[in-house]
């Protein structure tokens, strides 16, 4: 079928790729600052940052952090999103936030983990994602 869509694009040749821009390091300092202060404010505990850059498509950092309740995890993810929405960055994704042991927020180049302790421990993100784990595999 010569009319098709696809015979269409395959005539004009591939489609330009548009460069995405790398997010800033001041910005993603910027961002980091944000979110750590409004963990700390709300005492989460044993907030870790790891950096994902050259690691990871998905983010160029992950912070961390441990709840002792839902209700404190709930709460910190709602004041890290409004804190996130002051900052200029407006569309902080969530998921998880109804109340369960793990909450994500993806604040785009920047993914935030809440967890409750034992939750933390089962997933095991820093060790999954740690240097050194990628150290070991390049030993090998």
């Amino acid at each position: 079928m010569p009319g098709t869509p696809r015979k269409k694009a395959a005539i004009a040749g591939p489609k330009r790729k548009v460069a995405t821009p790398k997010s800033q390091p001041e910005f993603l300092d910027r961002l980091q600052t944000v979110i750590v202060t409004a963990l700390e404010n709300d005492k989460a505990e044993d907030i870790i940052i790891l950096d994902l850059a050259g690691r990871a498509s998905f983010a160029d950092r992950m912070i961390i952090a441990t709840g002792l309740a839902d209700r404190q995890i709930a709460a910190m993810a709602t004041h890290l999103h409004e804190k996130l929405n002051e900052a200029g960055f407006k569309r902080p994704l969530t998921e998880g936030a109804t109340g369960t042991d793990w909450v994500l927020i993806d604040a785009g180049d920047i993914i935030v983990h809440l967890f409750k302790p034992e939750a933390r421990a089962r997933y095991g993100l820093e060790k999954m994602w740690s240097a050194e784990l990628d150290e070991a595999e390049t030993e090998v």
